[in-house]
């Protein structure tokens, strides 16, 4: 994924940052412990697309 894109996409939920997590194809929102899908290089910005995290992942 793209750096400068990773830079300026933030939650939309509760616009915090994101985090990549290259590994999962995902982008990670601890504040909500949420985790957003990449498809085929597209950031998936959607709630309802958002996969809930454990508590052990948010760390």
């Amino acid at each position: 994924m793209d750096k400068r894109l990773l830079e300026i996409l933030v939650c939309p939920l509760c616009k915090s940052p994101l985090h990549l997590d290259a590994a999962k194809s995902e982008l990670i929102c601890k504040a909500d412990r949420l985790a957003y899908p990449i498809r085929d290089d597209v950031p998936v910005m959607l709630v309802d697309e958002a996969r809930a995290l454990s508590a052990d992942e948010v760390l």
